[in-house]
């Protein structure tokens, strides 16, 4: 069964006495480890045998999601991503197999979303981060400037020889919209070649299973709503071999002249949207959700359902803002995920953005 801005997730994880499944021929402890990277907090979950597996397990998955962040990151100056954007207006660049991979997934939700997803955005998003930190509005010049150089269709991806071309000078991407998926994906990838099958990666607000703690048909996440700060789960599901990623603006937004302004930019018109909203999408992997929530995001639920019902395996739940007061909106795929609810003996850990 198919398998964080806004729409918190309430990850319930079991535990059991001393950590120990209570099945005769096989005793799993659980195991949990954090690190930081891709500026957020990566969580593991594992159910192993021994100390040693999991841990061992954890460090290489760990050690994928940092050599992840030096190529996807557009916060460090060397990454390979920001050495691609300098050459933009230049000839092809020949690229790594992940950030080929990783554009050509972004470049393909751009064509399916008619724009409403863009890595090319970056130009825009830096004007608006400084926006937020001054409250003020973009520079209307600077602003047309900057939208000048967005646009996937600027970005020639060739497979045959890996190579990719930003063809205006200027031009910067900003992977924050799926790479935090990509990572969290290739992280469970490398701790079931450790042998570790029973796990749980979480990057802030995406989170990717493989199969479900001892004892459970999956694991157990509940769905918070709009203010997650204030208000309890109202739905739990249970995945496993799947993904869920949340886009909302709970905290990062800006207001201004009485306006708000969510961080998450529509690309189309190099505005921070303002029709508040949570989106919370679940797919079979952590690059899909991770861009799919955020394009319908941007898009809303009546331009942003099609999409994922045309996406095989994805659901998405939205919970958005109307003048009635807080409205629920699901895709047809929702009705197929199964519901759960927590155990007295579970203890409940809370996923942010």
């Amino acid at each position: 069964m198919i398998a964080p801005q806004g729409l918190w997730l309430l990850l319930v994880m079991q535990t059991v006495g001393a950590g120990f499944d209570a099945e005769p021929t096989t005793r799993f402890a659980r195991f949990d480890f954090a690190e930081t990277h891709m500026g957020t907090s990566f969580n593991t979950v594992l159910y192993t045998e021994d100390e040693q597996t999991a841990r061992s397990a954890s460090q290489a998955a760990f050690a994928r999601i940092a050599t992840l962040d030096a190529i996807l990151s557009d916060y460090q100056p060397e990454s390979e991503l920001m050495r691609l954007c300098r050459q933009a207006g230049g000839p092809p660049v020949p690229v790594s197999d992940p950030l080929f991979e990783v554009l050509t997934r972004a470049k393909a939700i751009y064509e399916q979303s008619n724009g409403a997803f863009d890595v090319t955005v970056a130009p825009v998003v830096r004007l608006w981060r400084r926006a937020r930190r001054d409250r003020k509005m973009p520079d209307p010049d600077r602003l047309a400037e900057a939208l000048a150089l967005v646009g996937s269709d600027k970005m020639l991806l060739d497979p045959r020889a890996k190579t990719v071309q930003l063809t205006k000078p200027g031009m910067k991407l900003d992977l924050g919209g799926l790479a935090k998926g990509y990572a969290a994906d290739e992280a469970l990838r490398t701790l079931k070649s450790k042998g570790v099958t029973r796990g749980l990666v979480a990057g802030a607000g995406d989170i990717v299973v493989g199969d479900p703690p001892p004892g459970r048909d999956g694991w157990t996440i509940g769905i918070a709503a709009l203010n997650p700060g204030k208000d309890v789960p109202r739905r739990y599901v249970s995945l496993s071999h799947a993904a869920v990623s949340t886009a909302g603006d709970a905290e990062q937004f800006v207001e201004i002249d009485g306006k708000r302004y969510s961080h998450i930019v529509d690309p189309r018109t190099g505005l921070g949207v303002v029709n508040r909203s949570n989106v919370t999408v679940f797919a079979r992997d952590g690059l899909t959700a991770d861009s799919l929530d955020t394009a319908i995001y941007v898009l809303g639920p009546e331009r942003g359902l099609p999409l994922v019902e045309s996406t095989e395996g994805a659901a998405a739940l939205i919970v958005r803002l109307s003048p009635t007061g807080e409205e629920t909106i699901e895709s047809r795929r929702m009705g197929q995920i199964p519901s759960a609810r927590p155990k007295p003996n579970e203890k409940a850990v809370l996923s942010r953005p």
